[in-house]
Parts: structure tokens; sequence; C-alpha cells
């Protein structure tokens, strides 16, 4: 797994494999969390025509569809892959901020 991109306080794209996965900072009044992802094939197609941008976006819409609240009705709650490759992905993200002195 590899960190590819990130944007601070916000997102970290990594790649395991074939696979992208969209790690997002929540934060809704004073609970925080980040929630996990795995784009999907339309997704990944989107990012790849539209590249950051893309991801901004998606990015703003889980942030704001609360997959993290219990009661949320978001479209991505089902998609949380954090336990399948959350703690991979947390030592990419820690292994990239090494890699630039964060």
């Amino acid at each position: 797994m590899q960190v590819i991109d990130h944007e601070p306080a916000s997102w970290f794209l990594v790649q395991h494999g074939p696979s992208l996965l969209l790690d997002v900072n929540c934060s809704h009044s004073f609970v925080s969390y980040s929630f996990l992802l795995q784009l999907n094939e339309a997704e990944a197609a989107l990012y790849a025509e539209q590249g950051r941008d893309y991801l901004h976006e998606l990015a703003h819409a889980i942030h704001h569809s609360a997959p993290g609240v219990a009661a949320s009705r978001s479209p991505y709650k089902a998609r949380n892959v954090d336990r399948e490759f959350g703690i991979q992905v947390l030592a990419a993200i820690q292994a990239h901020r090494a890699a630039q002195g964060a």
C-alpha cells in the first residue's frame, strides 16, 4: 500500500494493488473520525478523468453524509472497508508522513 495523493486535513488516496482507497477525515461538531472507502469502478473512472477535483467532491459528499453517525442514512455507510484495510492504510499514511518530514 502506498499513499499516492492527499489533501491536508481532508483525505488520503492510497493505492492497494489495482484498488484505490480513500481515507476521508470527517468532523461533525465535536466528533471527528476517519472513514475509509474503496473506490468502485465508476468512481475510479471519474478520478482518472477529473483527478483531484473529483476526489474533493467525493470526500465532501462522504463528509456531509455523516457515514460514521449511528443514525446516518449515508449511501457510503455500508462501503466502509476499515476492518479489511484500516491498519494497513494507517501504516501507509504514517510512512508517507515520515517521508514528508511531517
